[in-house]
């Protein structure tokens, strides 16, 4: 076996606010798990990336920003393994995410995608605005709006921040549910070969009756999409039964399924790093 290091990469803190603890335990646990089969494992944060001149023998990463994924293009571009790809982690900024899962013909949530210095934006009520690029990293990065007015202002507060896009979408009543996925391949039934579902805490459940394949096969498909290999999200399942893709993220915190995962993940991994797949 190759005895040079794999890289485990933390989160940027600016990108896990309230979940510092629960990013980096899913990524230490994974590791603890991938040493157990047999690797080397170095853990870093994103900010060290560049203060060395070795290379990894692969990289499993939760870091977002463009600067922190700028050095392990470089290295993925010389053939070293990554997971989740670099590509794909920048796929799941909002707005591209959305032009990907349109041209994959992904069932999506309407968006309009608008500048933030739009004087007048034409919307249906209530809607959620948020930033078009990175997810939610602090108070004003998604905000629910009910009037055109609270619209201008949510716009203002981004433009004012420095962030030139914005995204709106219309709400939706239902069931909120949450889910997490492994791997790159598909089930019999077209869930990813990894795959846990769940209603997110902070609501009132009514318990809208939905098809859990379908869901399954939906993440399936957007996850393909984006070229994610270890993913979460979000859903709604409304009244009727029809689902509704929210969102969909790079490497979440697995944080109810995380001991689980963990052995997942890091199976995945050692599969990856040694040229298979599944």
């Amino acid at each position: 076996m190759n005895d040079a290091e794999c890289w485990a990469v933390y989160r940027e803190r600016e990108h896990s606010p309230g979940r510092e603890a629960d990013d980096a335990e899913i990524l230490r646990l994974t590791g603890k798990q991938l040493e157990a089969r047999g690797f080397q494992v170095a853990f870093k944060t994103a900010e060290e990336l560049t203060a060395t001149d070795t290379r990894p023998r692969a990289v499993f990463l939760m870091c977002e920003r463009p600067e922190s994924l700028r050095p392990l293009h470089a290295l993925e571009s010389a053939g070293i393994p990554h997971v989740n790809s670099t590509q794909a982690v920048l796929n799941t900024y909002r707005e591209r995410m959305i032009t990907q899962l349109r041209e994959a013909n992904v069932p999506f949530i309407d968006s309009d995608v608008m500048s933030t210095d739009a004087p007048h934006a034409n919307a249906a009520f209530p809607a959620w605005l948020k930033r078009a690029d990175v997810h939610n990293t602090q108070d004003g990065d998604v905000v629910y709006v009910e009037s055109a007015e609270a619209l201008r202002a949510g716009l203002q507060a981004l433009a004012q921040r420095g962030i030139p896009r914005a995204v709106i979408q219309p709400h939706v009543d239902g069931d909120l549910v949450k889910f997490y996925g492994v791997g790159a391949g598909g089930r019999a039934d077209g869930a990813p070969p990894w795959f846990r579902w769940f209603y997110h805490r902070e609501q009132r459940v009514a318990g809208h009756v939905f098809d859990a394949r379908a869901l399954g096969s939906l993440v399936r498909r957007a996850a393909t999409a984006l070229g994610l290999e270890v993913y979460g999200g979000d859903a709604i399942v409304t009244p009727t039964g029809a689902l509704r893709l929210l969102d969909v993220n790079a490497w979440p915190s697995f944080a109810l399924y995380r001991e689980e995962a963990a052995d997942h993940i890091a199976a995945y991994l050692a599969l990856r790093f040694t040229g298979g797949r599944s």
